[in-house]
């Protein structure tokens, strides 16, 4: 397997030349050449497999350049019941016959990149411990990224991460779990601006080649391929849940916000998986969905971007929507470039009069949006009805998901985080705070350690400097 930029300048690469490396030379994501298919009789042999064991056949099919043994290591020494607190690691939870709540925030800060995360950290950690080398992890968090990255890398030798995130913008719950940390290899960075700032300084930074090289700057966000990889794994285990026979298609309903979580889901149905619809819910920041109703995709500007109670969606600038759309142009790095070209200068476009509007539909894509009174609502519904209690981000996709459900075909709705993280809105549905998972009882209270720094990416190298050298 070698991997590709989406704008044409990398020459095919080996997984681990990409691994550290978050955006690729000429500012493009880095892609697989082709994505491996997998035919009926894998389906068939996958379906009763353990977590670790599907991970496996799937990881081992995007990363061949780790030795098999080692690789299996990897991820038997990621998805543990320790870390997890379910031998399942995304159990399925059943609302009614038909409508499903994937379960995928069981790792240690409650939200659903913990699955990632979590491998990456390992992956991190064994790259690094046969190179020699060192990583300083650049990152950008809208609120659960941050607190993964963070989780999964903390202690670890050889790393540090600075991680980047608005002042201001994240629950206390979230603003808490990080910055409550006091290992000395990591540093939360709160940014006056909002998500979008933080992701450009990471872009930026990661654009300038000698700043990169010099302080071995890698990435953790979702425009790290191995994120997406990782969370490919789960789309397989919710479809083998909720179906019986190979030959039944599922709906997924998935939060929206940068584009990374749907992202896997198209790559899962890309390989093969019978995936009848791919629905995507985006909060008031609906970017995403504007696209793909419209056929316009138009970023909004700093001030436009609006703080709602499903602040992980704040984002008005979706990386791997590049990915998607690398992939409906027929893989077209040329198109590419005219495209974010635009994109890159504040600009829009529009594919409603080409050829490629018409082949969106072949991918399964819907979307709708939610706002605060909507997700309020959902969560009440939910709690009423099925004695679930979800959190703001999965009451968007459940919203959206019911809009698009469709008779006979099972929907699968992804969760996003525990309600705890957002207790302010939860307390607004049902009257009371949710639960708190033991550890965590008085988070907030915890001495925080973060520094505030303006939206300039000259201001942010100074600090990384500072702290490495």
């Amino acid at each position: 397997m070698r991997y590709i930029s989406t704008r044409g300048g990398m020459p095919p690469k080996p997984f681990s030349e990409i691994l550290m490396s978050g955006l690729s030379p000429d500012g493009g994501l880095a892609m697989p050449e082709s994505y491996p298919r997998v035919n009926a009789d894998e389906l068939e042999r996958w379906r009763g497999l353990s977590y670790p064991a599907l991970a496996y056949e799937i990881i081992s099919r995007f990363i061949d350049d780790i030795p098999a043994h080692d690789l299996r290591g990897i991820i038997n020494q990621t998805y543990t019941v320790d870390a997890f607190g379910d031998a399942e690691i995304t159990p399925l939870k059943t609302l009614e016959p038909g409508l499903y709540i994937l379960g995928l925030s069981n790792g240690p800060t409650l939200a659903f990149k913990d699955i990632a995360m979590q491998f990456l950290g390992n992956l991190f950690e064994y790259t690094l411990e046969k190179t020699g080398k060192e990583l300083n992890i650049l990152g950008a968090t809208s609120g659960d990224t941050g607190s993964s990255a963070e989780y999964a890398m903390r202690g670890k030798h050889s790393i540090r991460v600075f991680m980047l995130s608005p002042l201001g913008k994240m629950s206390r719950f979230q603003t808490a779990q990080m910055f409550s940390l006091q290992d000395e290899n990591i540093f939360n960075i709160a940014v006056r601006g909002v998500f979008d700032d933080c992701q450009d300084i990471v872009k930026a930074v990661s654009n300038d080649h000698d700043f990169k090289l010099n302080h071995q700057i890698g990435t953790v966000n979702s425009i790290n391929w191995a994120r997406i990889v990782a969370q490919i794994v789960y789309y397989f285990k919710g479809y083998f849940a909720a179906t019986r026979s190979n030959d039944e298609q599922v709906s997924f309903s998935v939060p929206s916000g940068n584009f990374g979580n749907i992202c896997a889901g198209h790559v899962a149905r890309m390989m093969g998986l019978p995936i009848k619809q791919l629905i995507l819910a985006t909060n008031e920041n609906d970017v995403l969905d504007e696209f793909f109703r419209t056929g316009v995709y138009r970023p909004r500007t700093t001030t436009e971007t609006k703080h709602t109670s499903s602040p992980s969606m704040d984002i008005s600038k979706a990386s791997n929507f590049e990915r998607f759309i690398f992939d409906l142009t027929g893989r077209n790095a040329e198109k590419i470039k005219e495209l974010w070209g635009a994109v890159d200068n504040g600009a829009a476009f529009d594919l409603t009069s080409t050829p490629l509007w018409d082949k969106v539909k072949d991918f399964g894509l819907v979307s709708g949006s939610s706002n605060h009174a909507a997700r309020i609502t959902t969560i009440r519904t939910i709690y009423q009805k099925y004695n679930i209690l979800v959190d703001t981000h999965t009451a968007d996709g459940l919203k959206v998901g019911l809009e698009h459900r469709q008779p006979d075909v099972p929907l699968i709705c992804l969760e996003t985080a525990l309600p705890v993280k957002f207790a302010e809105s939860i307390t607004e549905a049902i009257g009371h705070e949710p639960e708190r998972p033991a550890g965590f009882e008085n988070l907030e209270d915890l001495p925080q350690r973060s520094v505030v720094k303006d939206a300039d990416t000259n201001a942010i190298k100074a600090f990384i400097k500072e702290q490495t050298t």
